[in-house]
């Protein structure tokens, strides 16, 4: 059986923290995604998933994310039911997330912040500046080494050094 499930949406609301009564994380989140065609009255039309995450990565997601932020979710469906305050039964399906990456730096619009975030959503060590290891090397931060900078200046390439 198969049961895996990849979004990347906007998240709908502010990460919610809780934690269970043995002290486990669990965050929960909502998560919209734009469908990939219009209605009839040329509208995008989107779908709403509630999320969770728990441990460390529901730290993670509470700490850097917020509504707005751009993030991919990779996980399970999962269905529960529960009785509500009228005594009717209710049946929930929820994504359980694995693994949360981070798409958007965080001072770009939607908010959140990609930081080289990896799988587990342990945060990167002090003075990370993303690029790959292009950044950091030995501890160090060892500034912009970007080779495709271009500081300001027109890029020049032949049409030569095009693999198109």
């Amino acid at each position: 059986m198969i049961n895996r499930v990849v979004l990347v949406g906007r998240l709908t609301r502010d990460p919610e923290l809780r934690y269970t009564p043995n002290g486990v994380a669990v965050c929960n989140f909502g998560i919209a995604i734009n469908r990939p065609f219009t209605n009839q009255q040329g509208e995008r039309e989107a779908d709403f998933f509630n999320c969770v995450v728990w441990r460390k990565q529901a730290e993670n997601v509470a700490n850097y994310l917020k509504k707005g932020s751009l993030a991919g979710i990779d996980g399970r469906l999962q269905s529960r039911s529960y009785e509500n305050n009228e005594g009717r039964r209710v049946n929930v399906v929820e994504v359980q997330g694995e693994s949360v990456q981070f798409l958007e730096t965080r001072n770009s619009g939607g908010g959140g912040g990609q930081r080289g975030d990896d799988m587990y959503g342990d945060p990167p060590p002090s003075g990370y500046s993303g690029g790959g290891g292009q950044g950091q090397q030995g501890g160090q931060n060892l500034g912009n080494n970007d080779p495709f900078a271009n500081q300001g200046k027109p890029i020049d390439i032949s049409d030569d050094d095009l693999p198109f």
